[in-house]
């Protein structure tokens, strides 16, 4: 009897053995036009959990793809599935999936169903990896999911000249997802590049996002999340954080957002979060920030912006510290009498104070706010007067015997060279 328990329980671990076998290593079903697979749906039908579908290189007109199993689904030579504007072409439903190394393109424009290539439904441990996905509607999907990743992957839309809004999806979407890494993916051609709705604890880095027409990136209600090294350039109107708190934005690019309504980064009720080590480059609006606070916003480039900051009176307890401004149009504007914001040792290039005691601190305060820049926020059409000598000498005039500009919004201590940084991030001074 003990020799036969024995043996009933060899015979059960080496089952459950070559169970895990299996699953972790699992099998390689080969999909190519001579193969025993023809389509890349039979594959994935008949694969088993921890199963490899490798497809070969060649165009396959497919859609409607269920991954219901924990299965990888590779690429090799650049395999084309095309959706042929028959609807969405992957859809997962298991977790542990990787889809990686693939082309996918043509998928329809779906205002009922919002069809993309790549959709995750709730879902967890997924993996999105190199791939190209080119003319869709969305790109990748992700909704109700934990702990995902998308890197690594270009996803390229329409030509948005003349399109308005709502026939363009965006290029990766996430709804109510946590812990989800999107990496060094390049992403165009679609309503926002980037959109996160009730996001958390999420990290975006080393992404290019260019020519969308209306934001780069968009996340509201998404809190806990860091953003750093992207590019975000020539979008319909740049960045939007909205309705946010305990976000960390360093080292990303804003540039070459342009428009009536465009802005580098616009911020509306945003709470205790970073900005550091950006540049705002060539802008209609660095910055737009209207009821934010306790920001902390240091060590920036506001360079060649129209506006480099627009400051609404509804923001408080925000600091501005360390950073530079060269070349705009306006350093800092605003439609009231904001209080409670400290802007210190900042770099103007307009300033024209001394420094008798050569600490490289300014001795006299600077105001960055003109007169000129709150009757432009008042009556815009005004800016046509700009570089006028009637302007000029009505902002001289003004900064002398200030009576219109909000007298707490000053710098007491301005730099008077412009702030560099060395490697290592620590302070200096560069010496023209």
């Amino acid at each position: 009897m003990k020799n036969l328990s024995k043996n009933i329980f060899l015979i059960v671990s080496t089952s459950v053995l070559l169970l895990w076998a299996n699953v972790a290593f699992g099998s390689t079903l080969k999909v190519c036009k001579t193969c025993t697979y023809t389509s890349v749906k039979q594959a994935v039908k008949k694969a088993k959990p921890g199963d490899t579908v490798l497809i070969q290189k060649g165009v396959y007109k497919e859609h409607g793809i269920v991954i219901d199993k924990p299965i990888t689904i590779l690429g090799q030579n650049k395999p084309v599935i095309d959706g042929n504007y028959k609807g969405q072409v992957f859809t997962v439903v298991a977790d542990n999936v990787t889809i990686e190394g693939l082309t996918i393109k043509n998928i329809a424009t779906s205002y009922r169903q919002d069809d993309a290539a790549i959709r995750v439904v709730e879902r967890n441990n997924i993996r999105i990896l190199n791939n190209t996905i080119l003319n869709t509607y969305f790109g990748i999907y992700l909704q109700n999911s934990e702990n995902c990743v998308i890197k690594g992957n270009i996803v390229s839309g329409k030509d948005v000249t003349g399109l308005n809004e709502s026939a363009l999806g965006n290029a990766i979407h996430l709804w109510y997802c946590n812990n989800a890494v999107i990496s060094n993916n390049k992403v165009n051609g679609h309503r926002d590049g980037i959109y996160l709705e009730f996001v958390k604890d999420s990290e975006v880095k080393n992404n290019l996002s260019q020519n969308n027409l209306r934001y780069g990136l968009h996340f509201m209600f998404s809190d806990g999340n860091v953003y750093t090294h992207n590019t975000f350039r020539k979008n319909g109107a740049g960045v939007a954080v909205m309705y946010t708190r305990n976000i960390r934005m360093e080292h990303n690019t804003f540039e070459g957002n342009w428009g009536a309504a465009a802005y580098g980064l616009l911020l509306k009720e945003i709470t205790n979060s970073v900005i550091y080590h950006n540049t705002f480059r060539r802008n209609t609006t660095g910055i737009y920030m209207e009821s934010s606070s306790r920001l902390d916003i240091q060590r920036n480039e506001f360079d060649k912006n129209g506006w480099a900051i627009r400051l609404l009176s509804s923001c408080i307890e925000d600091t501005f510290k360390l950073n530079n401004f060269t070349g705009n149009s306006f350093d800092v504007s605003t439609n009231g009498t904001p209080t409670m914001n400290l802007f210190e040792n900042n770099y103007w290039d307009k300033y024209s104070g001394y420094d008798l005691n050569k600490d490289r601190v300014g001795d006299v305060s600077y105001r960055p706010v003109s007169l000129y820049s709150m009757l432009v926020e008042k009556v815009p059409p005004s800016v046509m007067f700009m570089r006028s000598f009637m302007v000029d000498l009505m902002d001289n005039i003004e900064k002398v015997m200030p009576s219109f500009i909000p007298e707490s919004l000053l710098d007491e201590q301005p730099m008077m060279k412009k702030i560099n940084y060395d490697n290592n991030r620590k302070l200096t001074q560069v010496v023209r």
